[in-house]
């Protein structure tokens, strides 16, 4: 499992790796989370630049088979996705609104990008 800057999650089988920490992925499904649900879309052969890598680590299938997740089709998770998504921008222009009108600023959250 790779998890990248911009928040994407990655499962496959690890073919190469570097010392820059650039990755192969082989068989990779990228795995939206979304509340308790989950969908898996199907990429192929991934190729990873270790800029962009915060976490690399193994998946222990039998504790994975204990969690309370639930499988959705790909459309579904894609869909709630979006809505998630758009309530989160919803919700940051209320706050700037609010915090405009008390004579604030507010900047919104950086995405991962921006961060480094």
């Amino acid at each position: 499992m790779v998890l990248l800057r911009d928040g994407r999650t990655l499962i496959g089988y690890l073919r190469s790796v570097d010392q820059f920490a650039n990755l192969v992925l082989h068989r990779t499904i990228e795995r939206i989370h979304v509340g308790k649900e989950y969908g898996d879309i199907p990429r192929g052969v991934f190729i990873v630049r270790g800029e962009n890598v915060v976490l690399l680590g193994e998946i222990d299938r039998e504790k994975e088979k204990d969690l309370p997740l639930s499988e959705v089709s790909v459309d579904d998770i894609l869909d709630a996705q979006r809505r998630e998504q758009e309530l989160k921008q919803d919700q940051e222009r209320l706050m700037s609104k609010a915090l405009k009108e008390r004579g604030l600023s507010y900047i919104p959250d950086l995405g991962h990008d921006d961060m480094f």
